[in-house]
């Protein structure tokens, strides 16, 4: 638990940069969603969903980034985005288990963010 109270910093810059890899979709949704996914969604509501689902993600991570530095609004960014993350972890439990392959990576990654987190939103609550 010390070690993510202690680097906390270093892992909110690490995950908030690789979070915010996922302009991708927002600059080109079907290779976003085939990278992602293995799968893609055609037409002008795919773009403007898909779009600004990465633009969303790509917010988180600048948080993220913003948090590392920004102590006094660290606790809200980590809410916010263990929020984000635990709500796609679910989704694709739920009903994503078909892109498994692909979004398995994402998955996991996010889980694990999502714990860490938590975990040091808990440790940061039981010291006031």
């Amino acid at each position: 638990m010390n070690f993510i109270i202690s680097n906390i910093k270093w892992i909110m810059l690490g995950s908030g940069i690789i979070t915010c890899s996922m302009i991708l979709p927002a600059l080109h949704p079907t290779l976003g969603l085939t990278l992602t996914f293995g799968d893609t969604l055609n037409g002008d509501l795919a773009n403007i969903i898909v779009r600004n689902w990465g633009v969303l993600i790509t917010i988180t991570g600048g948080m993220l980034v913003y948090g590392a530095y920004n102590e006094p609004n660290r606790n809200l960014i980590l809410v916010v985005s263990s929020i984000s993350k635990s709500t796609f972890v679910l989704l694709n439990l739920i009903y994503g288990q078909s892109y498994f392959a692909k979004s398995g990576i994402a998955l996991v990654f996010d889980s694990v963010l999502v714990i860490i987190f938590v975990a040091y939103l808990l440790v940061q609550s039981s010291k006031k």
